[in-house]
């Protein structure tokens, strides 16, 4: 059990879903301990002279949970509800899937509570490279290298790379990833996430046998993941049915047009009144008629309350934590395949970590082969998790946690204990 100061729901959940791997491949006790609780946590205040005058001091977080593999990875989230159990239970997933997918990278998380939409640009940047100077002798492109998250972008990314940057007196691109092309990032990171659950569900619809043009979805949380999933399947021809944000949702039988959902949201900054449908809330959404269903939202958004009511085929986790563990098994009951989020939303990391290798080469690829690299790798991972899943007669996310937590625990076998 963690101890209070990591305590919050999200935290337990994490933690509820290693121990159940960790149950199921008898982990060594020992190694189990050091794997519940983070490595190290740091808790700073940000002070930011607002645009009235005053100085404001919020709140930021960056949690280091395990580098057995290699440098810790995770991203930056701004977001009112951000608070240690959240980030470290970011930061346990983040180990899990690099590890999963093979990547040389441990798991990380950092972030700030605050609202990004309440401030302005210059306080959105006064706020983070302040944060960035509370945190710089914990990251760097050999100890932890951040990424965008929920309420951050590359903008955002530029400013920690140049905040950095003046403190060491030389350009470090390879600090941060998701930055602009311009500045050392790569192309095609952007919708790598999104990307990435599409060619997770193309994987999941191929072992089912279900024709992807004839299928409908829905996308609860239309952030840069859920628009580039929507306009990725739509792509293939699957009927958007559904959709939703934080001011609420939209349904339409007959399918939304995804151009106007973009065009509707990037003029008005939120999807409530997209006048082309019935409105929904953004729970609601997640219980509509669909084949495929995408919570691309935030955690603990399908629960033993409302997982009963799904009536999707397949769910493609394009967030992080958005199933509880008892609504996991509600899920299986009812035979919905779960393509798990350290899976299906591994693509964001794939591509950091192929733009980390790229500023540390100071030689970059096409989008092509960023592409292409991108699919073997998650295809890859798919098959080795669905091959588990088969042969331990478990579910997709058990499957996924046993291969990501037995080659971290190898690995600290292997690199034994410094006491």
């Amino acid at each position: 059990m963690a101890t209070i100061e990591w305590r919050s729901p999200a935290s337990e959940m994490a933690v509820q879903q290693f121990d159940i791997a960790a149950e199921k491949l008898k982990l060594d006790k020992n190694v189990a301990g050091r794997l519940r609780r983070p490595d190290r946590a740091l808790i700073v205040s940000v002070p930011t002279r607002m645009d009235d005058g005053r100085v404001h001091v919020f709140t930021g977080y960056r949690v280091q949970h395990n580098d057995v593999l290699g440098p810790f990875k995770g991203g930056i989230r701004y977001h009112p509800d951000v608070n240690l159990g959240e980030v470290s239970a970011l930061a346990m997933w983040m180990t899990w899937k690099c590890s999963l997918v093979g990547l040389p990278l441990g798991g990380a998380k950092g972030g700030i509570a605050c609202d990004p939409r309440r401030l302005s640009r210059n306080e959105l940047q006064g706020m983070t490279r302040r944060y960035t100077a509370e945190i710089l002798n914990f990251i760097g492109p050999e100890v932890d290298i951040p990424a965008p998250d929920m309420g951050t972008n590359d903008q955002v990314m530029a400013w920690v790379m140049d905040t950095y940057s003046q403190h060491r007196g030389y350009a470090v691109p390879g600090v941060v990833t998701g930055k602009p092309v311009d500045i050392g990032g790569t192309v095609g990171r952007r919708e790598a996430t999104g990307r990435g659950v599409v060619y997770m569900i193309m994987e999941a619809a191929e072992h089912l046998g279900i024709d992807l043009g004839k299928c409908t979805a829905a996308v609860q949380g239309l952030g840069n993941v859920g628009m580039t999933t929507a306009r990725e399947l739509a792509a293939l021809g699957v009927k958007i049915v559904g959709a939703s944000d934080t001011s609420g949702g939209v349904w339409n039988a007959q399918g939304l047009a995804v151009h106007d959902l973009a065009l509707y949201k990037e003029k008005n900054g939120y999807l409530k009144g997209f006048p082309s449908g019935e409105s929904l809330s953004g729970t609601e959404i997640l219980e509509i008629k669909c084949d495929i269903l995408i919570p691309a939202a935030s955690e603990m958004q399908i629960t033993a309350g409302n997982a009963p009511r799904l009536k999707c085929r397949i769910l493609a986790e394009g967030a992080n934590g958005p199933t509880t563990p008892e609504a996991d098994r509600m899920l299986s009951e009812n035979g919905v395949f779960v393509i798990p989020d350290i899976l299906a939303n591994a693509g964001g990391v794939i591509v950091s970590y192929f733009e980390w290798v790229q500023d540390l080469q100071n030689f970059f690829w096409t989008e092509d082969e960023v592409r292409n690299r991108l699919r073997g790798i998650l295809n890859r991972a798919f098959q080795e998790v669905l091959s588990m899943s088969q042969k331990e007669k478990v579910d997709m996310r058990l499957a996924a946690l046993i291969i990501g937590v037995r080659r971290v625990a190898r690995a600290m076998l292997w690199r034994g204990l410094y006491a």
